[in-house]
C-alpha cells in the first residue's frame, strides 16, 4: 500500500497528463489495492513511436483471400506470475522468447544483446547480428528517431513505474508448430533499457495485442494473412496455461457478444450495464460503468477494479450471500483484503458457498461468472479465499483483468467491433472448437542457455533454421522450488511434499530426489531432481518433455499449508558417463567375483569329500565313563 502523500502526488500527475492530452489509462487502478499486479498500459499514446499507415492502407482491412490463424499455447499462471506468456521466435535462425500477452500494449519487444540495463530473464537476449534477416527501421517522418537521426526508437512507461525503451527493428517472426500461419516479417522493439517490474520479471518481454500500427495483430491484418480478430483463453484456478488464436475462428453458437467501440477509448472496452449477485441486480445507476474510459478489458492486469459505488455494492452483496463463512485476515497484513474461510479446497464445490455473479451488457446478454472468476486462494489458510475485485480508487473506469475471464474464451472481433465470451475449459479448447489440437510435445530438445548448462527448449519443427538431430539422452531433470515456509516447519512434511510433487508430475515417488535445501529468513529454497523410472539410465524424450511441460506451465499444485511457492530454473542433465577407469574397475570386480565363486566351490567340494572319507571309518563305542561329556541343559528363560 502506498503512502497517502505518494498517492496524492500520483493523482496530481495523472491530472497533469490528462490536461496535456497524454494517455492516462495506466492511472486507472492506482489505489489502495495497487499492490496487485499492475496493469500494463502505456502512459504515452502510440503516435509517439508508431510507423504510420496511410488512410488508403487503413481502408484496406477487407481481406483479399481466406486467411489462416495461428494457434498458440499460453503458459504460466495468472495469480502466481501475474501474467500469461506465449512463445515467439524471431530471426533466422529463430531465437525463442517468452512474451507476456497484453491487450493493453501496442508494441512487441524483447531484450536486445546491446541492452545496457536489462534484467536476467527466461531466455537469452535477442542478437540481431546472429540473424541473417534482421533489418533496423531507419529514421523517417512517421516515427520518433534517435539522437543521431538514424534509427526509429520506441519508449513505453507503465503505471507501476516501470519502463521500456529501445530501437525498432524488422525480422522474421515465427509462431510455432501449432500454427497454420507461416513466418512473417514484422516490426518489433529491441530493448536497450528497462526498469521496474520489467527489469525483474521472469518473462522476456511483451507481446502487444492492442490497437496501433506497431501491434502484432495490426501488422498481420495489414498483410492480409489473418482476419481482424484474435482470441484468448485463460486457465482456471486449479491450473495455469491456456490458449491463444491470432486470426478468426468460428464462434460457438452460445458465445455471448457485446459491442466494443474503438472510438470510445484506445483500449478494448465493452458495454457493461449491470452486475447481478445471487440473481439480484446491484442497486446502481447503469452509467456507473461508463465513466472515464468505460469498462476496459486488459489481459495484462491480474484482478478487477470497480468504481467506488460499484465496488461497495458488490462487496456488500457477496458478504451477505456468504454469511455461512467466516471473515478472516488476508495473507498480507499490510492490505485490507476481504477473505473467507470454511469453503473447502475443492474448487468445484465453491458455488455452494459463494454466490453466482452475472455481468449484463447493454444488449441484454449476460456473462455468468463462477466463484473462480472473482476469488483468489488465500496463500496461508487452507480452504480460504479472498475477493479478487477491488476499488479503483477515485477513478471512474471499470477495469476487468484476467481473473474475470478464467476458463473463458474471449474473442476480440475487431472487424465487427464486438467482444465475445464463452465459458469453457481452456485446457480442452482445441477439441471443443473442433480445431486440430496442438502437438502434445515438441520433436526435440536443444541447448539455448547462454551459461552453458543444458536447458530444454520447446522448439517448433516448422521454424526456419531448425533441424531435429535425434533424441537427447536425459539423465535427470532438475528444478528449484522456493516456499514461504521456514525449514523447521517444512522438515516434518518433506515426505508429504515429495509425494505431492510425484503426484503432480505423474511419476513414481522413487523418481523424486531432494538434492539441496537452503534457507533465508523464513523462506526455504529446495533443489529437486527427477530421475528415470526403475533402473533405467536415462528417460525418453517424451517422458522428459511431459515433465518439463508440467514444470514450465506451473501445473504443480501444492496445498495452502505449504504457503506461497514458485518453481523456476528447470534444466536437464545427461546420464553420467562411464569412464575407462570405471570399466576397468568393473572388469576387476567381475574377475574377483569369478575367482571367489570358483574358490568357494572348490572348498565346498573338498569338505564334502572329507566328510565322505570320515564316514567310512568304523565306529568305536566309548566305554570309559570319564570320557563321556554330558551336554549341559539349557537354562530356562527368566
Amino acid at each position: 500500500m502506498k503512502p497517502a502523500s505518494f498517492t496524492a502526488t500520483f493523482t496530481i500527475l495523472c491530472i497533469i497528463f490528462t490536461l496535456v492530452d497524454y494517455d492516462v489509462v495506466s492511472c486507472l487502478h492506482f489505489s489502495d489495492t495497487s499492490h496487485r499486479t499492475a496493469m500494463v498500459l502505456p502512459l504515452f499514446p502510440p503516435k509517439d513511436t508508431s510507423v504510420r499507415s496511410s488512410p488508403s492502407q487503413l481502408s484496406g482491412r477487407l481481406l483479399q483471400k481466406s486467411p489462416v490463424n495461428a494457434q498458440m499455447a499460453l503458459h504460466d499462471d495468472l495469480l502466481i506470475n501475474g501474467y500469461y506468456t506465449t512463445r515467439l521466435w524471431i530471426g533466422t535462425p529463430p531465437q525463442r522468447f517468452a512474451l507476456i500477452v497484453d491487450t493493453g500494449s501496442t508494441v512487441t519487444y524483447v531484450p536486445c544483446s546491446t541492452c545496457e540495463q536489462c534484467g536476467k530473464h527466461q531466455d537469452p537476449r535477442f542478437q540481431p547480428e546472429m540473424s541473417s534477416t534482421y533489418q533496423p527501421v531507419k529514421c523517417n517522418i512517421d516515427c520518433t528517431c534517435d539522437n543521431e537521426r538514424e534509427q526509429c526508437i520506441y519508449e513505453r512507461q507503465y503505471a507501476e513505474m516501470s519502463s521500456s525503451s529501445g530501437v525498432l527493428g524488422q525480422d522474421i517472426v515465427s509462431f510455432g508448430n501449432q500454427s497454420e500461419l507461416a513466418p512473417q516479417r514484422a516490426v518489433f522493439g529491441c530493448e536497450n533499457r528497462e526498469t521496474g517490474d520489467l527489469y525483474s520479471q521472469h518473462a522476456d518481454g511483451i507481446m502487444g495485442l492492442g490497437r496501433g500500427d506497431l501491434s502484432i495483430v495490426d501488422q498481420l491484418v495489414e498483410k492480409h494473412v489473418i482476419s481482424d480478430s484474435f482470441s484468448l483463453c485463460y486457465g482456471g484456478m486449479d491450473f495455469g496455461g491456456g490458449a491463444m488464436v491470432l486470426g478468426g475462428i468460428k464462434p460457438p453458437a452460445d458465445m455471448v457478444f457485446t459491442n466494443s467501440d474503438p472510438g470510445r477509448s484506445p483500449y478494448y472496452n465493452i458495454e457493461l450495464k449491470e452486475i447481478h449477485v445471487a440473481g439480484k441486480a446491484l442497486s446502481l445507476n447503469p452509467r456507473v460503468f461508463d465513466g472515464n474510459h468505460g469498462t476496459v478489458l486488459d489481459s495484462g492486469t491480474t484482478y478487477a477494479y470497480l468504481p467506488e459505488a460499484a465496488f461497495e455494492a458488490f462487496k456488500s452483496a457477496v458478504m451477505k450471500a456468504a454469511l455461512s463463512l467466516k471473515l478472516i485476515e488476508g495473507p498480507d497484513p499490510n492490505y485490507k483484503d476481504i477473505c473467507f474461510s470454511g469453503a473447502g479446497s475443492d474448487i468445484s464445490q465453491l458455488s455452494k458457498s459463494f454466490p453466482p455473479v452475472d455481468m449484463v451488457f447493454s444488449n441484454g446478454k449476460k456473462l455468468s461468472l463462477s466463484p473462480e472468476n472473482y476469488l483468489f486462494r488465500h496463500s496461508k489458510v487452507r480452504g480460504a479465499y479472498c475477493l479478487g475485485i477491488f476499488q479503483n480508487g477515485k477513478d471512474a473506469t471499470t477495469l476487468l483483468g484476467g481473473i474475470i475471464v478464467r476458463n473463458t474464451l474471449v474473442t476480440y472481433d475487431r472487424q465487427h467491433e464486438m467482444v465475445g465470451f464463452w465459458k469453457t475449459n481452456c485446457s480442452d479448447l482445441w477439441n471443443r472448437l473442433n480445431l486440430s489440437p496442438p502437438p502434445p510435445s515438441p520433436s526435440g530438445l536443444v541447448n539455448t542457455n547462454s551459461t552453458g548448462s543444458m536447458y530444454p527448449t520447446l522448439v517448433p519443427t516448422g521454424s526456419p533454421g531448425y533441424n531435429a538431430s535425434g533424441e537427447i539422452k536425459v539423465g535427470f531433470i532438475t528444478f528449484y522450488m522456493s516456499l514461504s515456509v521456514n525449514h523447521l516447519d517444512l522438515n516434518p512434511h518433506m515426505t508429504e511434499l515429495t509425494h505431492l510433487i510425484a503426484q503432480e508430475l505423474d511419476i513414481n515417488f522413487s523418481q523424486v530426489h531432494l538434492m539441496n535445501l537452503s534457507t533465508k529468513g523464513n523462506d526455504s529454497l529446495i533443489k529437486w531432481a527427477i530421475y528415470p523410472a526403475g533402473s533405467a539410465n536415462y528417460m525418453t524424450n517424451a517422458a522428459a518433455v511431459e515433465i518439463i511441460h508440467r514444470l514450465a506451465e506451473n501445473r504443480v499444485r501444492l496445498p495452502d499449508t505449504f504457503g506461497s511457492y514458485k518453481l523456476f530454473e528447470w534444466g536437464i542433465e545427461p546420464p553420467p558417463k562411464r569412464s575407462g577407469w570405471w570399466r576397468s574397475y568393473l572388469i576387476v570386480v567381475v574377475a574377483l567375483s569369478v575367482v571367489l565363486i570358483v574358490g568357494l566351490s572348490a572348498f565346498v567340494g573338498w569338505l564334502i569329500w572329507r566328510r565322505g572319507k570320515e564316514s567310512a571309518v568304523p565306529y568305536e563305542r566309548v566305554e570309559s565313563v570319564e570320557s563321556v561329556v554330558r551336554e549341559q541343559e539349557l537354562q530356562p528363560l527368566k
